[in-house]
């Protein structure tokens, strides 16, 4: 399939390659860097749930879900970043190229929805307390998260249509993202996108929020420790709509705009593709800001973390017997780090963490 000619062809103007550089140096080394963090961060954050988590409530299902969409999404980190690191030559077919582009919007908008659910699952346990014990029944998370993938599935079902490998002048084939296909194609469908995957899920987000820290900065203990720990949910959320999902849909709209209208000059649209080149990879560090989530949400997370690691070291008291008295630096060393570890994580009292407050 031909590439189609668009106002943005690097040989209608003498143009800086800055794109091209970005491509083949920042997206192989940010998505390599995301998929060590990511994977190690989220097989960690499935077995704390798994293992040591309990029992489940609405609040903990809904996060099982988010960190299992984010691991899924790192097995298609390897193929892009292979991909851009051999001058994005793609040589996986034409149905991985879909699916590999599927998995990251996929993750995106999943990772959206989720967040959501959270927002709303903490806007009746928090706003209307009378609900509280209803809302985290585990029947609820679950229908949640049914809702969610559903939704989710059936809102990018339609990129396995917009996306293909295409032949570039050089002979290659490529596996073009979203923005950088044919924008008469993808320009209704990128707004599809944009309006009902991230505007109105930031809307309902900044709503449950506004109204949560508002219930949250009334009362006699405003300082209390479960209080300060929800205000800081709030702002991660918030800074991870703001730093993760705004700057790639407003730089994945203006790439598309660019490319779309007549006259657009060629460097212009190089510049502009490569602040969007930066952005894709800071939209995937929202699995980052994930894992942060964890340890605000309420759900005794990190107690199970730190009981994980506690009980490895019971069930071997001997290998630590050892480690104290051979004297050995490098496993002196690692005593010191789990201890420290220990102290920065430990819980300030032992009052139990509700759910979702």
């Amino acid at each position: 399939m031909a590439n189609k000619t668009t106002p943005c062809d690097d040989s209608l103007d003498n143009c800086t390659n800055i794109d091209d550089l970005m491509k083949h140096h920042y997206l192989p080394f940010m998505y390599g860097t995301i998929f060590v963090l990511g994977v190690l961060g989220n097989v960690t954050s499935l077995l704390v749930y798994v293992i040591k988590v309990r029992p489940w409530q609405s609040s903990s299902i809904i996060m099982f879900n988010l960190a299992l969409t984010d691991l899924l999404y790192m097995f298609s980190m390897p193929f892009l970043t292979y991909y851009y690191s051999q001058g994005d030559n793609w040589m996986l077919g034409e149905f991985m190229c879909r699916f590999v582009r599927f998995g990251f919007h996929f993750n995106l908008y999943g990772s959206i929805l989720f967040l959501t659910c959270l927002a709303i699952f903490r806007y009746v346990a928090i706003v209307h307390p009378m609900q509280a014990c209803r809302i985290q029944k585990r029947r609820w998370g679950i229908l949640a998260c049914v809702l969610t993938w559903i939704l989710a599935g059936g809102l990018l079902a339609p990129i396995f249509n917009v996306f293909t490998t295409v032949k570039s002048k050089n002979n290659i084939t490529q596996c073009l993202d979203l923005a950088s296909n044919d924008p008469e194609t993808v320009w209704k469908y990128s707004w599809v996108l944009t309006v009902l995957g991230f505007i109105l899920p930031l809307l309902i987000v900044f709503i449950c929020y506004m109204r949560i820290a508002k219930v949250l900065a009334m009362g006699p203990h405003t300082q209390s420790r479960s209080r300060v720990r929800a205000r800081r949910l709030i702002v991660l959320v918030m800074i991870c709509f703001a730093v993760c999902f705004f700057p790639f849909h407003v730089m994945r709209a203006l790439r598309i705009y660019t490319k779309l209208m007549p006259g657009t000059c060629c460097m212009m649209c190089k510049w502009v593709h490569a602040v969007y080149i930066i952005s894709r990879p800071v939209a995937a560090l929202n699995t980052i800001f994930n894992l942060a989530l964890y340890t605000f949400a309420g759900d005794r997370f990190k107690q199970a973390f730190l009981s994980l690691f506690t009980n490895q070291c019971q069930e071997r008291p001997s290998q630590w017997q050892r480690t104290t008295h051979n004297g050995t630096p490098g496993t002196k060393s690692g005593l010191v780090l789990f201890k420290i570890f220990t102290i920065v994580l430990k819980p300030k009292n032992s009052t139990p963490i509700n759910n979702l407050t």
